[in-house]
């Protein structure tokens, strides 16, 4: 259960959300997104109140990506952003320019564009659960435990485009991570949550002592 939460993301930052397991991280991204019902409090979006819901979020270009991969294992790379690009009601000449934007950014994506999402590596779909996240040229980026089941060189092969596109385009990033060194490293401000509430809120810098931050925990 989720209370005493104030907080607010800046414009161009990235703001890294840690905390013990079952401290109620996933659910604030759920709920922030509109995937699960607020029940008291306000959220506000760019100044203004809203009721989120995933359509009326993805329409303000915020756009989340969950926990684990959440490919169609029997799609190509090629037909789940094609299918993206239309659920999101694009044209063929728009989606076309966002699906090239995307491969800019992540040009690995051009490696495996042919291949079934179930034939690739976790970072592989990690991968494509991001650029399908970038395909609506977000304001927001939520990202919930971008790298669970990944080596640590395959997550640093995501967290570098991630802050160089976040600099480049101002974006604020929301990031939930358990590899607390290497999401630090391109993070501009911590949360620390425990048991549902926000216990800590400062700089990467201050928790660089590891005792520090086990007594939040």
């Amino acid at each position: 259960m989720l209370s005493k939460l104030d907080f607010a993301m800046r414009e161009n930052e990235v703001l890294c959300l840690v905390g013990h397991n079952g401290a109620g991280k996933s659910t604030l991204l759920k709920a922030l997104f509109g995937l699960v019902p607020v029940r008291a409090g306000r959220i506000r979006m760019f100044g203004e109140v809203v009721d989120p819901s995933p359509s009326v979020m993805a329409g303000a270009g915020i756009a989340y990506l969950p926990e684990g991969r959440g490919v169609f294992p029997g799609l190509t790379v090629s037909e789940t952003f094609t299918l993206a690009a239309w659920s999101a009601g694009m044209t063929r000449s728009k989606a076309a320019a966002r699906i090239d934007d995307v491969m800019e950014i992540l040009p690995p994506l051009k490696n495996f564009w042919t291949r079934r999402a179930g034939t690739l590596s976790g970072g592989q779909q990690q991968m494509v659960s991001l650029g399908r996240a970038l395909l609506s040229n977000p304001k927001i980026l939520l990202l919930d435990e971008p790298s669970v089941g990944l080596a640590p060189k395959l997550f640093q092969d995501l967290l570098v485009p991630i802050r160089v596109l976040q600099r480049e385009r101002k974006l604020s990033i929301l990031l939930v991570e358990q590899n607390i060194r290497e999401a630090f490293g391109i993070s501009d401000r911590v949360l620390v949550m425990k048991s549902g509430e926000i216990v800590f809120t400062g700089l990467p810098a201050e928790l660089d002592d590891r005792s520090k931050l086990l007594e939040l925990f």
